[in-house]
């Protein structure tokens, strides 16, 4: 799994970064950013998906990888 975040969206609501840590945190302007390179740890599947439900402007993208 793999998260990422739409600029064009993002009005700065920090609640990706509030809510997962770790998998998100605020640039100088307090607008979300991926930490990282995107891919999601094994055990933080949930706390990507609670980011992504709870983006008012459905900024958080949540990409699915196909088994291998």
């Amino acid at each position: 799994m793999r998260v990422q975040i739409d600029p064009e969206r993002c009005q700065g609501h920090g609640r990706c970064y509030d809510l997962a840590p770790g998998l998100f945190g605020e640039d100088e302007d307090g607008y979300g950013v991926v930490e990282g390179d995107g891919d999601v740890p094994a055990g933080r599947e949930d706390d990507a998906r609670l980011a992504e439900a709870n983006c008012p402007e459905a900024a958080v993208l949540i990409l699915q990888e196909a088994s291998r």
